[in-house]
């Protein structure tokens, strides 16, 4: 269990070297053609190796991962640990509050989907962290009855 000051640490570390996003990718396999992927990352340069593998001891929830560029991940990508990352979080980050909210409300509504038009509801929220996060890359992807 971590303290409080650790959880602000932590939340402090995601508002400036961090990221929540999820992932609406084409995926035959899945019941409505897409998998929903959702993950948190940290990053942090290889540089700081030793004190950032510190830190995801610390979170014990994810796994590190190294770039070719030299940048070191820590990635969150299953749902209860992503859950207990965000309910640890929650109440001390600042910038990327609504992220937090939005991600909460994703992995809730994820796991009630019934139909197609729970789906479509779904893809939406998905897509409306478009507006919350900066990327050259995003391809927005809403479905349609």
């Amino acid at each position: 269990m971590l303290n409080q000051i650790q959880k602000s640490y932590i939340a402090g570390f995601l508002d400036g070297d961090g990221s929540i996003y999820v992932r609406l990718k084409p995926n035959r396999t899945y019941r409505y053609g897409f998998q929903v992927s959702p993950y948190i990352v940290l990053f942090q340069s290889q540089k700081d190796r030793v004190n950032f593998q510190k830190i995801c001891n610390l979170i014990g929830l994810g796994y590190l991962r190294i770039r070719k560029d030299g940048i070191l991940e820590y990635i969150i990508g299953r749902t209860d640990a992503l859950r207990d990352f965000l309910k640890m979080v929650k109440p001390f980050v600042i910038l990327k509050k609504e992220q937090v909210n939005l991600m909460i409300k994703i992995l809730n509504m994820k796991e009630n989907i019934k139909n197609k038009n729970d789906f479509i509801k779904l893809a939406k929220l998905v897509d409306s962290f478009r507006d919350l996060n900066y990327s050259k890359k995003r391809k927005k992807r809403t479905l349609t009855p």
